[in-house]
């Protein structure tokens, strides 16, 4: 006697998670990497020594749990916001998690959700609709100006229509490198029912005479500012990310944290950090000129670069892109494939770093030009 015909086990997957692919950018082996807007300089042997004496007193307790709301480090936090924001912040204004990709999630946790919106502005963060979809948020995007600025006339149009529980901005916006300045940022904030979220994972690197977004923590209760220890304090390996707002909104995120999020080893790593921040930051001002130069010379190739206040430049246009970015990879160097079609985005490497992406470009321009070609007009039987 057979029993009945056997059928294969169906994975219970969510819906909208069919098709889907996790995020990342590639992590090749290649001598150039200026994909992920890493700080391109590791921590001295000073720092090094510093976060390992650390990191040692922490592992003497790890049969314990770390401390679940990050007291200490949330102070020192708020010491290194204080001169930004104009005023002290104090513990209770400050939240730390695994990087600003887990604080992001704990944010349209704790406000988006099924039935609410949460609205930004394309071209950017490529991960910002994956924060929506993993907390069942709906996300609408708006279009940003010609320039890459924020259009404000369709930012706070959408923003009434939409009535949106979240809006997202990035200051400076990745990929194309744009600040917001603090007049649109106010009209945004006087017309947006629900929080403002200013993503300022790169704030570090702007220009002179840029102001950050945590100076009007003041005014608005319903303004976040996020940051990263990521880019400018070089710990993209430590993972740790932050977020300044009012102390209730940082009540509301301590409510959907999950408990003992942060690693007594991540503690720990970030406070050695900060105590070294003068010199973990010292190459924020080299970065900025090599940044400069990078744009001037693109445009002195006849291309487009956006202006940025990042550690990165957004440039092009390409008929090809990916065979442009192919090019700079047989050579060597690995830039990223993001943003608008035809653009392209580098990272901001050392000095010895952007000569070969120098090179390594103006190799691909000649062989395009001996093709009967040029740079921005790349044939697609090129590729290969």
């Amino acid at each position: 006697m057979t029993g009945p015909v056997a059928t294969a086990w169906q994975l219970p997957l969510r819906p909208e998670l069919h098709g889907q692919v996790p995020y990342g950018a590639p992590q090749l082996d290649v001598p150039v990497r200026l994909n992920t807007n890493e700080n391109p300089y590791p921590p001295s042997a000073k720092v090094v020594a510093d976060i390992t004496a650390a990191v040692s007193a922490a592992a003497a307790g790890l049969n314990r749990y770390p401390d679940r709301d990050c007291m200490e480090l949330r102070t020192a936090l708020a010491g290194y916001l204080d001169g930004e924001a104009g005023a002290r912040l104090g513990p209770g204004r400050l939240w730390p998690a695994n990087g600003s990709n887990e604080v992001m999630q704990q944010l349209l946790q704790a406000f988006g959700g099924p039935g609410r919106t949460a609205l930004s502005f394309a071209p950017t963060y490529s991960m910002y609709p994956e924060y929506a979809r993993n907390t069942h948020t709906e996300w609408v995007t708006g279009r940003r100006a010609a320039d890459f600025g924020l259009d404000l006339d369709e930012a706070t149009g959408l923003i009434s229509r939409l009535q949106p529980s979240v809006v997202l901005l990035t200051s400076p916006n990745n990929p194309t490198g744009t600040a917001l300045p603090q007049s649109q940022l106010r009209a945004v904030l006087d017309v947006a029912p629900g929080v403002v979220i200013v993503d300022e994972a790169y704030a570090e690197f702007r220009r002179a005479g840029v102001p950050s977004a945590v100076t009007l923590l003041a005014d608005y209760p319903q303004l976040i500012v996020t940051r990263t220890m990521s880019k400018a304090f070089a710990l993209a390996g430590g993972r740790l990310g932050y977020l300044a707002a009012s102390a209730e909104v940082v009540d509301a995120v301590r409510i959907v944290r999950l408990p003992y999020h942060l690693s007594a080893v991540s503690q720990a790593t970030a406070l050695a950090a900060l105590a070294n921040s003068a010199e973990l930051l010292a190459t924020v001002q080299a970065l900025r000129t090599e940044r400069d130069a990078t744009v001037s010379w693109l445009r002195g190739q006849g291309l487009r670069a956006a202006d940025s206040d990042a550690n990165f430049v957004l440039f092009g246009t390409f008929a090809d892109g990916h065979a442009v970015w192919q090019g700079l990879l047989d050579r060597g160097v690995l830039i990223r494939e993001t943003g608008p079609d035809g653009w392209l985005r580098v990272s901001i490497g050392t000095a010895e770093d952007m000569r070969a992406f120098r090179g390594a470009l103006s190799e691909v321009a000649a062989l395009a030009e001996r093709a009967g070609s040029s740079l921005t007009g790349l044939r697609k039987e090129e590729r290969g």
